[in-house]
């Protein structure tokens, strides 16, 4: 595998059931296809690997119902010692296509190599202590649609928890980061068009948006992951809205990675500085 290249362009009613769990991660598995390769979707998550017991941590399993009775399952992560007379980063995971549905467990199964469980490890959190926040799609659903003024109901829900959690924690405004990869790419893109003042960074990977609201969000600083042979999701996707960005006077970072399919959110993970850039990150509050 060789990286093509890292490009720095320029520089309720509310709901709760609490339940720990550990996060093993063993035998599940997390395809992420928003276009029909279900099979090469399925083949590249099987190969991410699990946590082992070393690295075990434990999430809230929480549930959102809003006014109209419409309910989200998410998934929260307190840092240890978590002391709320302190401002903490807080960072937003929306998962893929293949981790929809009503089962929690599903968004553990990239273990602590990639997603949330990455950003909970021991070490990761003693460099970085943050919140984790991590809601889950509705099967047969979508995180957002970029083409629509409107946010889909999923997204909606998604903003609901978003600020309900900020509201019961000591969130540091300032510091807030979205990301996610495939349908959560997508996802990533959309929700920064529909709170472009709140995050101060965000990773898409192997994602999509739509390039004519770029300028709406060309001033954040934003990290674009995706593989040059990926079939689920064309890597056009993501070099369209990189260019957008940046003929909005935009600096966006693209790394695109030669001969990965649709599996970059992989490499992307192991980039030495994934965490540094991201966490160096901050808005005006």
């Amino acid at each position: 595998m060789k990286r093509v290249s890292t490009l720095k362009c320029g520089s309720f009613l509310l709901s709760v059931t609490t339940v720990l769990i550990a996060v093993l991660g063993a035998g599940l598995t997390s395809n992420c296809q928003v276009t029909k390769k279900e099979a090469l979707s399925v083949q590249l998550a099987n190969q991410t690997p699990a946590s082992s017991p070393a690295t075990r941590k434990v999430f809230v399993e929480r549930s959102h119902t809003d006014a109209q009775g419409e309910t989200m399952p998410y998934l929260l992560f307190v840092p240890a010692g978590y002391d709320k007379t302190k401002p903490y980063p807080l960072v937003l995971w929306l998962h893929g296509g293949g981790t929809r549905g009503n089962d929690l467990k599903l968004l553990l199964g990239h273990g602590d190599q990639t997603g949330i469980g990455f950003f909970a490890r021991a070490d990761n959190q003693a460099k970085y202590p943050s919140l984790i926040l991590a809601p889950q799609c509705p099967q047969n659903k979508f995180w957002g649609n970029s083409d629509s003024d409107h946010p889909t109901n999923e997204m909606r829900l998604v903003l609901e928890i978003l600020d309900r959690v900020r509201a019961d924690y000591s969130v540091d405004s300032g510091r807030l980061y979205v990301m996610g990869m495939s349908l959560g790419g997508y996802g990533t893109w959309d929700i920064l068009v529909r709170r472009p003042r709140t995050f101060a960074a965000a990773i898409p990977i192997c994602g999509g948006g739509n390039p004519s609201k770029a300028a709406v969000i060309a001033r954040t600083p934003i990290w674009v992951f995706h593989g040059d042979e990926d079939e689920s999701v064309n890597v056009s996707e993501s070099r369209r809205m990189v260019a957008a960005l940046k003929k909005a006077g935009g600096q966006p970072r693209y790394t695109e990675y030669k001969g990965v399919g649709h599996n970059s959110w992989v490499p992307a993970f192991k980039e030495p500085d994934f965490l540094s850039w991201l966490f160096a990150q901050s808005r005006s509050r």
